[in-house]
């Protein structure tokens, strides 16, 4: 039911990968799943897995400390871990694109030497800190500041919902901060990476949220939090710019995990439908039942489909952030779809925690919010329409 979309038409070295990452998730995820979910706790057993296994450094080269792969491959991973566990696909997949790949796009020699070999290995987290408690789709609303004073950057301000900020293994932590404005009062927008050891760093206390509640998301504030000048990432003033395209990337990344959770949802209801006893047969044999799933199965494959022709054109060195939109888009919203009618066929059962799309129907509404909301997506995909 999985390889529904001709994953075993994919090159021999992408169908290894999703091979043993399903067996990882399946032996190692999933026994632990409930408990941490339950407890609020991070998996900090699954990410030394997960290290070992080299997925930090999936889409990196070997240079750097990365296994020589491609975005995709990532994306492989992602829809895999999705399957069963969204805090953990979440804790790879914002590890990668938020915490290392703006040093790989945008660093220095140095600040790669420095940071790429821990991160990529997995022994380090980093984080990308963007949002504001004023700030959130509207990231030109920034209010954070850094400032240059001598050989240092003075940086004031605060943060929200910034994802593995907090863990005992986070490193740095990049931000988003203005540096300069000018007389009609534009922002100038950087971005400085922190090492969470800087006296006047602080992660607050961890949110309890509805979901992903074993993912690590903290509020930040900055103290006159000093750092020095060569920790500016990219040029001054394009910190803005260069986060858009990481979050172009992203929003593939994004994508596979949701993909992930629909096709999730679509196996367990499979199972269930073929094992749950109703009026003498198997629920699975009613019409009801059956077209349910076989639409959830529909809205898995077209989601796959727009996320696999995104990567694509990303790969292919084309423009693809219009289908990014259209991916993330469609994927969550079939995440979200297929968690609520997984939920429904389960019947009293979908309502308790002992069933893994109990776990789904309250982590995937943040899929349509997070790394651009559904409604960013749709201004996107219009503007390319030119309206």
């Amino acid at each position: 039911m999985s390889d529904f979309l001709a994953t075993e038409n994919l090159p021999d070295e992408y169908q290894q990968l999703v091979k043993s990452v399903r067996d990882f998730a399946r032996t190692v995820v999933a026994p632990v799943s409930a408990k941490h979910d339950a407890e609020h706790s991070f998996p900090y057993e699954v990410v030394a897995g997960m290290a070992e296994m080299g997925l930090f450094g999936l889409p990196f080269p070997e240079e750097f400390g990365g296994m020589g792969g491609d975005y995709f491959a990532l994306c492989l991973a992602l829809e895999e871990l999705g399957k069963v566990d969204q805090s953990v696909a979440i804790t790879l997949e914002a590890g990668v694109s938020l915490g290392a790949m703006p040093i790989f796009r945008f660093g220095t020699d140095e600040q790669k030497k420095t940071w790429l070999p821990r991160l990529l290995s997995g022994q380090a987290l980093g984080a990308f800190g963007l949002t504001e408690p004023d700030c959130g789709s509207d990231a030109s609303g920034t209010k954070t500041t850094a400032k240059l004073d001598g050989d240092e950057w003075v940086i004031n301000g605060a943060k929200e919902f910034i994802t593995n900020s907090g863990t005992d293994i986070t490193e740095i932590v990049t931000v988003a901060a203005v540096t300069d404005t000018d007389a009609s009062g534009n922002k100038s927008i950087s971005t400085i990476i922190v090492p969470t050891d800087t006296p006047g760093f602080t992660a607050g206390p961890a949110y309890n949220k509805v979901g992903w509640n074993a993912s690590d998301t903290h509020p930040l504030s900055f103290s006159d939090v000093r750092v020095p000048r060569e920790n500016l990432l990219g040029d001054k003033g394009r910190g803005y710019a260069n986060f858009l395209r990481i979050l172009d990337e992203g929003r593939i990344a994004i994508a596979a995990l949701a993909v992930g959770v629909a096709q999730g949802c679509v196996d367990e209801s499979v199972k269930y439908a073929n094992e749950r006893v109703a009026f003498g047969r198997t629920i699975g044999t009613n019409q009801a039942v059956s077209f349910k799933i076989a639409r959830m199965q529909a809205r898995a494959y077209a989601a796959r489909t727009a996320y696999y022709d995104a990567a694509a054109l990303m790969l292919a060195g084309k423009p693809f952030k219009t289908q990014a939109s259209i991916a993330k888009m469609v994927s969550s919203e079939a995440a979200m779809d297929n968690a609520r009618d997984a939920t429904q066929i389960h019947g009293g059962n979908g309502f308790m925690n002992d069933y893994p799309v109990s776990r789904h129907y309250r982590d995937s509404k943040i899929l349509e919010v997070g790394e651009g909301t559904t409604e960013v997506q749709l201004m996107l995909i219009a503007r390319s329409l030119g309206l």
